[in-house]
């Protein structure tokens, strides 16, 4: 039995934990926030518990299944038949399947039978390697060409890395492609899941389990500094309290490990402090009125500074309309700085563009969280950037959402990487 401090209750850190603990280790978890979960953590909508960032699941999130099996919650899955669409020069296209990728008006003959052909082997593709030295941009304009890559990419990649744009990895688009298209009734339909309840669900049968196996879970506990001596870990100090411990694993964003960590060797800080990351703002309505019949709608328009809105009612049913307006942004970018509500009034001025019927009386209510640590920027070869999760100290572990690469950020591969990460730090 050793005694283990995870720090970073996000999925991840959960998912941690509760491994941990049923491995028989001594366990705590310590997080800044004041509630678990991390970017799925939820926050109460004017009487709707729902998450702050949009979640789903995907029909290849094995390890989330697995757990929720484990913790007995398995009969939590819903599955929907959902949809994405394009909305451009001033129109919704629906997208995603053979029918409306034939129908779509602004791709000619060729540069659809192009697209549909790399599409539909990405979600073959065992794994990505092949492509790994190329950028995003560079891949899909092999694939379906320079034109494609201008009518349906450049402009989402702008306002998702603005700066970063042209950086991104092919192998990262690639992977987001493969989950996405391989959750499908069929080839004609897209189907996604939802845990009943909401992400919480699972966040709090994680924490419960932990608890009832005797690991300590302690919230507005913002972590100071990992204490190492003699080359090992030895102390976490966290507000007033200091945790003895014999391994560490530390799931908080990459930028914050050099200061909690200021004995890591000068190397390993470079090589954290290398890695960039983009903040995102998300803006959630409550509407009285259905903005689109989709459940994801990309948005292509000079005038529209968004990449697209995700109306999540349309995968987990609720009483009234939900939906997210997802903001991008370097820290860098004056935007950040705005105020909430101007970002709300932005927003909602975008959907009643896309949707004219949408008047000012439909707005029930609206929210806006921010994380300045929220989307890694993953260049090509990314994986040769990052450091192994096992630092050069005794007994610490390290690791955040990059280190999921090439998948994209998602509660399943937390779950892989948490639940590694347990049963490594047991071999420590």
């Amino acid at each position: 039995m050793s005694q283990i401090a995870v720090l970073g209750a996000g999925p991840m850190g959960l998912a941690a934990a509760q491994r941990a603990v049923t491995l028989g280790h001594k366990v705590d978890l310590i997080e800044a926030d004041e509630r678990v979960g991390g970017m799925a953590a939820h926050f109460e909508f004017s009487g709707l518990s729902i998450e702050r960032f949009y979640h789903f699941v995907c029909k290849s999130d094995a390890p989330t299944f697995a757990l929720m099996h484990e913790l007995g919650i398995s009969n939590k899955i819903r599955w929907v038949d959902t949809s994405m669409a394009y909305f451009t020069h001033g129109n919704v296209h629906k997208w995603g399947d053979p029918l409306s990728l034939l129908r779509y008006p602004h791709l000619s003959m060729i540069e659809k039978l192009r697209t549909g052909l790399q599409m539909f082997l990405t979600t073959k593709a065992r794994d990505f390697s092949r492509i790994e030295h190329l950028t995003s941009r560079e891949w899909i304009e092999r694939g379906s060409g320079k034109s494609v890559y201008n009518k349906l990419w450049k402009r989402l990649q702008e306002l998702k890395f603005y700066e970063f744009a042209d950086e991104i990895s092919a192998s990262w688009i690639a992977a987001r492609i493969k989950r996405i298209g391989n959750s499908r009734r069929s080839i004609f339909q897209e189907r996604l899941g939802y845990i009943d309840g909401g992400s919480e669900t699972l966040l709090e049968a994680m924490a419960d389990d932990i608890r009832r196996k005797g690991g300590g879970i302690h919230l507005r506990t913002p972590v100071e500094r990992v204490v190492v001596k003699d080359g090992r870990v030895r102390l976490v100090q966290a507000g007033d309290t200091e945790f003895e411990i014999e391994a560490v694993i530390s799931t908080v964003p990459i930028p914050l490990v050099n200061h909690l960590v200021p004995d890591l060797p000068q190397d390993w800080k470079n090589k954290y402090a290398a890695i960039r990351n983009i903040g995102v703002v998300c803006v959630v309505f409550k509407l009285r009125k259905s903005v689109t019949p989709h459940f994801w709608e990309n948005i292509v328009a000079e005038d529209i500074d968004i990449p697209g809105l995700i109306e999540f009612s349309n995968l987990r049913p609720l009483a009234d309309t939900i939906v997210y307006v997802p903001y991008y942004l370097p820290v860098t970018q004056p935007k950040w700085c705005w105020k909430d509500q101007q970002f709300i009034d932005e927003a909602f001025g975008y959907i009643r563009r896309i949707n004219p019927t949408i008047q000012p009386n439909d707005l029930i209510d609206a929210n806006v969280s921010r994380l300045r640590y929220a989307q890694p920027v993953c260049e090509p070869n990314f994986r040769n950037k990052l450091p192994s999760v096992q630092t050069p100290i005794k007994g610490l572990q390290i690791a955040d959402t990059c280190f999921y690469y090439p998948e994209d950020r998602g509660v399943a591969e937390s779950i892989r990487l948490g639940r590694t990460m347990a049963e490594a730090a047991e071999r420590c």
